[in-house]
């Protein structure tokens, strides 16, 4: 019997998955999912070797996955100043793809050898006309991202709008760049009771770390016109503009109506998706806007500012603001509200819509750019 040929031995593909230390940020949530699907629908095609924070439990227990921890010395700003010293020492290349999951990671390869994917979620300080030094701030942060698109092979955007600020405010270089929609992961079971947090009666919901760009006050005058509602914030509301926004919640004696819970289980928030009146996405700037099909996997109706990638993910099922006066913005809602009870079907829809956002098919769009980064470089 002639002897058995071994297969050949798989790409190792790192994934930067750094951002799971903050498991409820859109961030954390991207890696995490980005993580399960390739993991579950590309084993057979790479060896996904997963770089990680020491103490995360993501992903710790699946039988033959290499890990790399997250350690200091492996960030950019340290490697940069070793890799020139440790050129002459380096071996077999240890990996044959690195993919950047985040145009604000702070890690690279080492090894200068080993091919980049970048990952570009937005360039939202373009969008942010209030920096108080912003010229200068907004250079500094182009030639932060120039340089990892520099070090990339391709690059790819989370959404069309992305793609075109990519395309209008970097140089590519020649460099192909892709398209690839996050995903939606399947709905965690709600809650089986009201939160703590939140008393009886009719509620909106707006879901969002409070940070400058997701424009939350100006929600407060829209609030004083709807004094039968209440509307909870769910996110991360320890941060300069959460002080900022708790002020202004009570300046307008709005202490009662508008809740500020923090972060909230899986479970807590997604009762609030399914009970509430609708969901407010009032933002500046997004590149994608996850709440929004979230809301929408929920059969939610959702009103968004008309800005930046948000036409782009709701389509003609969002009710849009073209402007934050509050007048404005009452009347949008009261007509989007009216509008949605008079069609039975458009639950059903918003449900429809939201599944065209798929992790699988996420997994299978950068495995095919993994194997076509591979391919130009073995040729």
């Amino acid at each position: 019997m002639p002897p058995s040929i071994p297969p050949p031995s798989r790409p190792r593909v790192v994934l930067d998955l750094e951002r799971t230390r903050h498991t409820n940020c859109g961030l954390g949530r991207f890696c995490r999912h980005l993580a399960d699907a390739i993991l579950t629908t590309g084993r057979e095609t790479i060896e996904p070797v997963l770089l990680v924070p020491p103490r995360s439990v993501e992903h710790r227990c699946i039988e033959g996955v290499e890990r790399i921890d997250v350690s200091p010395w492996r960030k950019e700003s340290f490697a940069r100043y070793v890799r020139p010293l440790a050129r002459p020492f380096r071996g077999r290349q240890a990996y044959d793809l690195w993919h950047v999951t985040s145009q604000t990671s702070k890690y690279l390869p080492l090894d200068q050898r080993v091919p980049v994917l970048l990952t570009i979620h937005d360039l939202n300080f373009l969008h942010d006309q209030r920096h108080p030094d912003r010229p200068r701030a907004v250079r500094r942060k182009l030639a932060a991202v120039q340089a990892k698109v520099d070090r990339a092979a391709a690059v790819v955007a989370i959404s069309r709008f992305v793609a075109g600020d990519v395309t209008a405010h970097l140089d590519l270089g020649g460099r192909p760049l892709h398209v690839v929609f996050p995903g939606l992961a399947p709905a965690p079971p709600p809650a089986a009771q009201r939160p703590a947090f939140l008393p009886p009666g009719r509620f909106f919901l707006t879901v969002g770390a409070a940070l400058p760009h997701k424009n939350c006050h100006a929600l407060l005058p829209l609030m004083e016109r709807l004094p039968e509602l209440r509307l909870v914030i769910v996110g991360r509301s320890a941060t300069p503009y959460g002080d900022r926004l708790r002020a202004e919640i009570a300046a307008r004696h709005l202490g009662e109506r508008v809740i500020l819970p923090g972060e909230v289980s899986d479970g807590d928030r997604q009762w609030l998706y399914c009970h509430c009146d609708a969901v407010f996405v009032p933002s500046l700037a997004e590149g994608f806007g996850l709440p929004v099909v979230e809301a929408m996997q929920a059969g939610r109706t959702v009103f968004l500012a008309q800005r930046t990638s948000l036409p782009e993910i709701a389509g003609d099922l969002g009710f849009y603001w073209k402007s934050f006066d509050a007048d404005h913005m009452l009347e949008v809602v009261r007509q989007g509200l009216a509008t949605a009870g008079r069609e039975p079907d458009r639950s059903a829809r918003l449900r429809t819509h939201a599944e065209r956002f798929s992790w699988e098919r996420a997994a299978r769009d950068y495995l095919e750019i993994y194997s076509d980064i591979l391919a130009r470089r073995a040729a």
